[in-house]
Order: C-alpha cells, then sequence, then structure tokens
C-alpha cells in the first residue's frame, strides 16, 4: 500500500432473504394491488354510472343548491357544504375528548381500571351507527323542547344548553347565529334547534371519538421509557413529561387518528339521515334547525329515484368519493413529514 491513499467509500449493503419471505412479498404486494384496484373500480363505477348526470348539468352541479334532477335543477353544493359542516362539526367535538381519553388511560388510569377503559372504549368504536342514531334521536334530541319548560330544576341536562347557551352569548359569530331566536322572548318556539348541524355532528362525534381515542392511546403508550424517566429525572412534572415527550411522539398518530375520524365523518349515513331536516339551501348556522349530507342524501332518495336521478345521485357520491380520497392522501402527506417517534421536545 505504499504511497496509495485510502479513500473512505460507502459500503453495499446486501440482504438475504429466506425463502419465506418471497411468498410474504408477493402476498403484501399482491394485497396492495387489490385494495388500489377495489378502489379504481368503485370510482370507475360511480364515474360510469354518474356520467348522464354530469353531462347534462356540467359545472352548474358543483354550484346549484337546488335538487331536483327530474326538472333539470339540480347540485351537490348545499349537500357538499352541509357534508363538511356536519364532519367538522363532528371532529371539533370528538378529537379534545378523544385526546383527553387516550391520555387519561394510557398515562393516569390506575393499573386496577386499564384494561376496563380500553375494552368499553372498543366497545363504543364497535356499536352499529344506527344505535348512535337511535340515541340521538330519542333521547338526546329531544331534550331540546324539555328544557324549555320555566322550573330550572325540571331542565333536562343535553344538547338544548349548550345550543341555547351558544347562540344567546355567541350569536353575533355567524356559524353561530339562529334566525327567528330572541333568547329574552319567552314566546320564541325552541323547535328551531332541533335536526340541526350540531346535533347530527355531535351524534357523530360519539361515533367517531372511540375510534381516534384508540388510536392515539396506542400511539401513547409506545412513548420511549427512557424518555419518559428522563424527562421525570430532570425534574419534569407528569404534565411536562407528556407535554415534552409523549405529545411530539404520538403527533402522527395523533394526525392519523384525527384523519381516520375525519372520513368516517364524512360518510356517515344512517345516523345523520335519522337527525338531520333535510333541507337544500346552504346553512352555514350550525345551531339552527336544517342540514344536510351527501350521504344521507343517498338514502333518503336513492328507493324512489328515477333512472336520470339514480344517475345524478351517482355523481354525488362521486363528489363524496373524491372528497375522502383527497382528505386521506393529505392524512398520509402529514404523517410523512411527521413520523411518531422522530423527534422529542
Amino acid at each position: 500500500m505504499s504511497g496509495d491513499l485510502l479513500v473512505d467509500q460507502p459500503r453495499t449493503l446486501t440482504t438475504k432473504h429466506d425463502r419465506s419471505d418471497v411468498p410474504f412479498r408477493l402476498g403484501t404486494r399482491s394485497a396492495s394491488f387489490v385494495v388500489l384496484g377495489i378502489m379504481s373500480l368503485a370510482g370507475v363505477f360511480l364515474l360510469v354510472q354518474g356520467g348522464q348526470a354530469l353531462g347534462a348539468d356540467g359545472p352548474k352541479f358543483l354550484t346549484t343548491q337546488a335538487w331536483d334532477p327530474n326538472s333539470g335543477v339540480f347540485g351537490i353544493a348545499a349537500v357538499l357544504l352541509g357534508t363538511i359542516f356536519i364532519a367538522l362539526t363532528a371532529i371539533v367535538v370528538a378529537v379534545p375528548l378523544a385526546a383527553g381519553t387516550a391520555l387519561y388511560i394510557s398515562e393516569y388510569a390506575p393499573r386496577q381500571i386499564k384494561q376496563t377503559l380500553v375494552t368499553l372504549v372498543d366497545l363504543m368504536a364497535a356499536v352499529p351507527s344506527v344505535v348512535y342514531g337511535l340515541w340521538g334521536l330519542f333521547l338526546f334530541q329531544p331534550g331540546i323542547q324539555d328544557s324549555t319548560r320555566a322550573d330550572a330544576h325540571q331542565i333536562t341536562p343535553g344538547a338544548v344548553d349548550v345550543s341555547q347557551f351558544l347562540a344567546t352569548w355567541l350569536g353575533w359569530i355567524p356559524i353561530f347565529h339562529v334566525d327567528g331566536f330572541n333568547p329574552s322572548d319567552p314566546l320564541t318556539t325552541k323547535t328551531i334547534f332541533t335536526a340541526s348541524t350540531f346535533i347530527a355532528g355531535v351524534v357523530v362525534a360519539m361515533m367517531v371519538a372511540p375510534i381516534i381515542c384508540s388510536i392515539m392511546r396506542e400511539v401513547f403508550t409506545q412513548a420511549p421509557i427512557g424518555e419518559r424517566e428522563g424527562a421525570l429525572a430532570l425534574g419534569a412534572t407528569r404534565w411536562g413529561m407528556i407535554r415534552s415527550v409523549v405529545l411530539p411522539f404520538g403527533r402522527a398518530g395523533m394526525i392519523g387518528g384525527t384523519m381516520l375520524g375525519l372520513g368516517r365523518a364524512l360518510g356517515e349515513t344512517i345516523a345523520v339521515y335519522l337527525i338531520i331536516s333535510p333541507i337544500f339551501t346552504i346553512q352555514p348556522h350550525i345551531l339552527q334547525s336544517g342540514a344536510n349530507s351527501i350521504s344521507a342524501l343517498i338514502a333518503l332518495r336513492y328507493s324512489e329515484a328515477s333512472p336520470f336521478e339514480i344517475s345524478a345521485l351517482m355523481a354525488a357520491g362521486l363528489a363524496l368519493f373524491i372528497m375522502t380520497l383527497i382528505v386521506n392522501f393529505g392524512a398520509s402527506l402529514i404523517i410523512s413529514r411527521s413520523r411518531s417517534g422522530a423527534s422529542s421536545d
């Protein structure tokens, strides 16, 4: 080696595959292609079935609020925004509830009841959506009318108190304004709070919160024990350790759980269908009676629809399908830039 200079070069790493790796790799790759194929076929089916309505209505399909395909006047502007309003209301309610529950179970709950709480949350996630819809229809929503009695001791606690409180004190904010509601007028009808976006959103929030909570809890429990003990050894409080170690580690899981809940909230059908009073105008006041969504529209009109209206409903389903894909792809991009465990404060 006299006179030769040693040059650092990257070492080539090789992987020796076992015979069992080949079928496993083929199986997982095939499963991924099957999922992509099914999703693509669903999109193509909706596009083909809705092509007649899309060709007849054109761009007006996205800007028209009315829905009367048999008369040639139809669009999804109202139901599309209604879907978004209900889903966002559900997420605003569900995410803090799910995050708090997940942190309590993973960090604060005594060992004796932790498994019981985990089981209860998982069971709530398995409850059919129609059960939540019936709960909202027969128990949650009637509280609005029951609480209008003068005797404060007879008031039924529920959504009514929150709805009237928000409308009374935050009515100057457009989304909390309710047309025709005057808190100082005892003769003002309180039925304007029923079948609202807020009621539907809270019911959907009760459905998606267990799913979000389960994902967050699993991520929080995987935070490195060494970093936890290091933070506590340096004098951090329990909350300080959670804020500096657990939450940064679980950031991607929190985003993923939220987006998964949002995806289900966007497509929820039966619970929303049972709660809302369908309207075909844009309703930006979430506390006021009247709301709609794409999935509820399809469930409401499909059984009695003409062939052309079925095509219009398929086109509406295609819009919901695309919107859900956009949400999921956006969540994937966010998660890829914020991997759990990549860093802690």
